[in-house]
């Protein structure tokens, strides 16, 4: 035999609880500040700009819409996408919010 019976038994013997539990705490950490914690600030953000939308802003939904706003109500909103044409939508829906005196973006 190369290798004595002790040696062997002691090389198989596991680690401790911490060192098993670190790199996944660590894991999940990188998680939280990489993934989790942008995405809430986004969600945050996007709340506050739909609360924020008023008569007369430009907006654009998601499904491409581009319209300014003639009313609105608790989760919908009416807008004018041509001269005589009315759309309603509901409030989630918006993508984007441009004031009355700013100009398109050059994307």
């Amino acid at each position: 035999m190369l290798i004595s019976p002790a040696y062997a038994q002691s090389a198989a013997g596991g680690g401790s609880l911490v060192e098993f539990l670190f790199p996944l705490v660590m894991v999940f950490a990188i998680m939280y500040f990489m993934i989790l914690r942008p995405q809430q600030k986004r969600q945050r953000e996007h709340k506050a700009m739909i609360e924020a939308v008023r008569r007369g802003d430009t907006v654009v939904t998601s499904g491409g819409l581009v319209g300014k706003v003639a009313k609105v109500s608790d989760d919908e909103l009416e807008i004018d996408v041509a001269s005589d044409t009315r759309v309603t939508i509901i409030r989630s829906m918006i993508m984007s919010v441009r004031s009355k005196g700013e100009p398109a973006s050059k994307d």
